[in-house]
């Protein structure tokens, strides 16, 4: 199997690093080689987090660079703009429609772009753009984001959910774990 690559994009507190352990679970557990590779930044203050996933038969480097990201999941717009450049031509981008203001809008230095899916579908890429704080908030916790964007995307992969579901039970907290399920389930059936 040729290698495949993949982001998880957003901001420090939402819960990319768990959604990036989940997926390498799944993937370990179906037997695939997989290296993740997490980059915190100002993670803890609210900055951006990415996490690359690369799986296959072989995998030499955990690092996706431009032009050769498979799909990316996007926890916020801006930080699916921010690496886009990522994306291959073609590539599949889910991303949560949730605006978080980065600092400089916050200070009124500059302005939240609004054209930013356009921007993303002039780039070549498939775009699901969906609100993914409203299935979380359904689910029992506005903090389930993560887990609805992966359920979304596990909707269009070739593990099953019981597969997915084993991993969740591996990675997340018991007392979690219900709210998550739903949540998971959520994004699962999300019609985009």
């Amino acid at each position: 199997m040729e290698t495949t690559s993949m982001m998880i994009v957003g901001v420090g507190g939402q819960g990319s690093l768990l959604a990036s352990r989940l997926l390498g679970t799944l993937l370990t557990d179906l037997g695939y080689d997989v290296k993740v590779s997490e980059v915190h930044g100002m993670s803890q203050r609210g900055g951006s987090v990415v996490t690359y996933v690369r799986f296959g038969d072989k995998v030499y480097s955990p690092i996706v660079t431009r032009g050769e990201c498979d799909c990316m999941i996007s926890f916020e717009k801006l930080e699916a703009a921010r690496y886009a450049s990522c994306l291959k031509p073609g590539g599949r981008v889910i991303v949560n429609t949730q605006e978080i203001d980065p600092m400089p809008v916050i200070t009124g230095n500059a302005e939240y772009p609004g054209d930013v899916l356009e921007s993303l579908k002039a780039q070549g890429v498939k775009v699901e753009a969906f609100d993914a704080l409203t299935p979380a908030e359904e689910a029992g916790s506005a903090r389930a984001v993560n887990i609805v964007l992966m359920g979304r995307f596990a909707a269009g992969f070739t593990a099953t959910k019981e597969q997915w579901t084993a991993a969740m039970e591996k990675v997340i907290k018991p007392k979690l774990l219900g709210v998550n399920k739903i949540a998971f389930e959520k994004g699962w059936n999300l019609n985009i």
